[in-house]
């Protein structure tokens, strides 16, 4: 029996954003390049956002587009982010 063993990427960032500090749990079901990451945060309010993001055109992009302006401003902080932890695998 042969085993495989698929390694996931789970991290979490300090981002400031809107003014605020805020925390970015970032997670990918497997350690390729391909595929969604999925990223959720809290807002002011305590509610939970969820957003996924996929790689297009050599750059990470949100694929969800009802998320709060704050969360959309930030999508280059976050391509880089990701990479930089790609980098660090």
């Amino acid at each position: 029996m042969e085993l495989k063993y698929v390694k996931n990427i789970q991290f979490t960032r300090l981002i400031k954003v809107d003014g605020q500090l805020k925390e970015f749990n970032f997670r990918k079901s497997n350690g390729r390049q391909e595929g969604l990451f999925s990223i959720d945060v809290i807002d002011s309010k305590g509610n939970r956002i969820i957003f996924n993001m996929e790689m297009k055109d050599g750059v990470w992009k949100i694929t969800n587009e009802q998320l709060p302006a704050w969360v959309m401003e930030s999508e280059l902080s976050f391509h880089e982010i990701i990479e930089e932890e790609f980098k660090s695998v």
